[in-house]
């Protein structure tokens, strides 16, 4: 079984982003413009390396070492936080990763930072991220309005995780 880890950003990690960026179906699942130019990307990433709570926590995810990924913590109001994950390597959708990934960084906002709370947000069609978000423990709570997505203006769905409902 692969070695998946969670870490800090990095500098050199942008070019892990550009390589991300370069893929239309990686950009159209996550919802990334399709054709940003490299240094537009690279920019963007090496801002991320100054933020921190409350805007945007966000840590790599490596398998053997190698960055293949990152999730996401943000807006953090008190005890809760807004979950997010991408799994840059396409090559890698569908082996688990993200589950793994996401586990690990839900541990890190219950125990170690000590929220009670993790959100989420869905677009209806992307019925992978859906279903990691129940396997992850999520439940499902309503519809935010309605965002572009792919092309086309589709329903949100919210989701919420309390602390005592996590299990690793």
């Amino acid at each position: 079984m692969a070695d998946v880890r969670l870490r800090p950003l990095r500098p050199g990690d942008e070019e892990s982003a550009v390589r991300w960026g370069a893929d239309e179906e990686f950009c159209l699942a996550i919802d990334w413009p399709v054709g940003l130019p490299a240094e537009h990307i690279r920019q963007h990433w090496r801002g991320l390396l100054t933020l921190t709570p409350p805007e945007l926590l966000r840590h790599g995810i490596t398998v053997d070492g190698v960055l293949v990924g990152y999730t996401d913590l943000a807006g953090f109001t008190g005890d809760s936080a807004e979950f997010g994950i991408a799994i840059g390597e396409r090559a890698l959708w569908g082996q688990g990763l993200g589950l793994q990934a996401g586990r690990l960084t839900l541990a890190h906002a219950f125990a170690d930072l000590g929220l009670q709370t993790v959100t989420a947000e869905v677009h209806a069609p992307n019925l992978r991220s859906r279903a990691l978000m129940r396997r992850l423990g999520f439940t499902e709570i309503g519809q935010g309005s309605p965002q572009e997505y792919r092309g086309a203006l589709v329903p949100v769905i919210q989701f919420v995780l309390r602390r005592n409902l996590f299990s690793r």
